[in-house]
């Protein structure tokens, strides 16, 4: 039975949720898709994530309650979602990557500007956003209950035992180190999933 991921669940670091979170559907507004992709942020420890530097007025979501959806605005036209993690006041977060359609395929066409096969819905962080109406207005979503129609669901479909992993996708392997890090994930030859270098752990 399908059932909400509880608060527990996101409040440990961010590098161990995000292969957890492979194959759970992430619910949006009249479409949802299965999560078959990510990347794990680790804050003000990790130079490739915006909290590490510290708190800021737009990043303030990702050192509050971990369930919470932390929305960003990126090269001034596209919106980007991520899960919190962590515990309270120490930043940490999963950025979704790509989903697989599920329901709501004319609903996900329509918002990401007409007819289009199923794989070029949700096979990026900013098409995924457009696919399922996530904006800017839904930063700190509580995902653990569902607020404003946005939440992630445990349909009984387990991650994968061997995910593929790799680097996160541009960023310098001289930033601080953290480019050459393999945290992002993906389940192993989904046809979602993003086209740039895997190494397979």
């Amino acid at each position: 039975m399908a059932r909400l991921l509880t608060r527990e669940f996101f409040a440990r670091e961010a590098v161990i949720v995000a292969p957890e979170l492979l194959n759970v559907v992430l619910v949006g507004r009249g479409a949802t898709g299965r999560i078959v992709e990510v990347e794990a942020y680790a804050g003000e420890s990790d130079a490739a994530s915006h909290a590490f530097r510290g708190p800021t007025a737009r990043n303030a979501t990702m050192f509050g309650l971990p369930g919470r959806l932390y929305v960003y605005f990126t090269y001034g036209m596209h919106h980007c979602a991520n899960v919190v993690c962590g515990k309270v006041g120490v930043a940490g977060a999963v950025l979704v990557r790509a989903l697989a359609p599920l329901d709501g395929l004319e609903t996900m066409r329509r918002r990401r500007g007409g007819a289009k096969a199923p794989r070029e819905l949700c096979s990026g962080p900013a098409k995924l956003c457009q696919a399922l109406g996530i904006a800017g207005v839904d930063d700190g979503a509580d995902l653990v209950t569902g607020e404003g129609g946005l939440a992630l669901v445990d349909d009984g479909t387990p991650a994968p035992d061997d995910p593929w992993c790799g680097r996160r996708v541009g960023l310098s392997a001289r930033v601080g180190g953290a480019g050459a890090l393999l945290w992002r994930f993906a389940v192993p030859g989904d046809p979602n999933v993003s086209r740039h270098a895997w190494r397979v752990e």
